[in-house]
């Protein structure tokens, strides 16, 4: 395919003669004695390169070369100037020329210096066609990774999910007593301003809260009447078990630390290190707000659910004792209605 080059010259006799010598190597040569006629040849060819007499009547040479970058930044033109406009030459190139050559010329330093910029010319489009082409594999790969990054995470989701259901049903729990208390955390923590990572670590946290339970017998576990002492010991390990579970996995390293201070109380009678006010994570004092809530108004084999108005009168009780008093006044100014969209079900009256 050869090159296209438009010679913009207001002698005809100089267009004819470098057209002459340029199409003896195969390069398909198009005139013009003037600027207009330029451009309109230039909407209507594909032109390469643009060899350019500087000095023509009407608008010069540094007109079109001006105007011509702007519309295409990739053509290689060539300006031709006599020996006393050396200055505009120079001011040429400062403009985007390629190069420029000096009247009288020689033929064969027009063609050396055409098949340069030619080559020059092309070899920058490929560059820029692979820059484009690398772009866009990049982006087609980044597109990848994050479809498959968002397909591990929902399977990673997917697994803690079952996981937790099975825990459920071991204890016997009605519906998904850790997915509802997952869904009030994200709830309560939204409205605190927790967003992002670690809202997400917050959900996940909420939803493994009781994994530690694993690790807890089912004699102790499951029996229906009251825990002894050494009962009440064991049970009371499940959050150090469920951090030691879940603490070695790099994702689950913030959960984790929201699991093991699960059982502390504001006031510093909780489990298992006694922390007190805000060294407990503000994740684990969101949390077990939310857990009384769900634990209150849900069926028990002991009890049945407690009435809304309720467990909110109990809840407000342990304000500052078990409670972090600036969470439970949120808390409490929430109306029920939020609560039970959030839960899916209708506390009872």
């Amino acid at each position: 395919m050869s090159n296209h080059i438009l010679i913009v010259d207001d002698e005809e006799m100089i267009r004819e003669l470098l057209s002459s010598a340029l199409e003896q190597e195969a390069y398909q040569c198009h005139g013009a004695s003037n600027v207009d006629e330029a451009f309109a040849l230039l909407g209507e060819i594909p032109v390469d390169l643009v060899i350019s007499d500087i000095m023509m009547p009407g608008r010069s040479g540094v007109d079109l070369l001006r105007d011509l970058k702007r519309i295409d930044q990739d053509i290689a033109v060539l300006m031709i100037t006599g020996l006393s406009d050396m200055t505009t030459a120079l001011e040429c190139v400062h403009l985007g020329a390629d190069d420029y050559i000096t009247k009288p010329f020689g033929i064969n330093r027009v063609i050396l210096t055409v098949k340069n910029l030619i080559e020059r010319r092309s070899l920058t489009l490929e560059k820029k066609q692979y820059q484009t082409s690398l772009e866009f594999k990049v982006m087609e790969q980044t597109a990848q990774i994050r479809k498959t990054m968002n397909e591990l995470s929902h399977a990673y989701d997917s697994t803690l999910t079952a996981l937790v259901k099975a825990l459920d049903a071991r204890e016997k729990e009605v519906g998904s007593h850790s997915e509802r208390v997952m869904n009030y955390t994200v709830f309560l923590g939204e409205k605190i301003g927790i967003t992002g990572k670690e809202l997400q670590e917050l959900a996940k946290g909420a939803l493994l809260h009781d994994i530690g339970k694993i690790g807890i017998s089912d004699n102790i576990l499951l029996k229906p009447g009251p825990l002894d002492e050494q009962e009440w010991l064991d049970m009371r390990c499940h959050p150090q078990v469920g951090y030691a579970i879940l603490s070695d996995i790099e994702f689950l390293k913030g959960p984790a630390e929201m699991i093991l201070s699960h059982h502390e109380r504001f006031d510093g009678s909780g489990y298992p290190k006694g922390l007190k006010d805000e060294q407990i994570p503000i994740s684990s004092r969101i949390f077990a707000l939310v857990d009384t809530l769900d634990a209150m108004t849900s069926n028990r084999p002991y009890r049945k659910a407690l009435p809304f108005a309720q467990m909110t009168e109990e809840i407000i009780k342990c304000r500052g004792s078990q409670f972090d008093p600036d969470i439970t006044d949120l808390f409490a100014s929430i109306p029920r209605r939020q609560w039970e969209e959030c839960s899916g079900k209708r506390f009872i009256d």
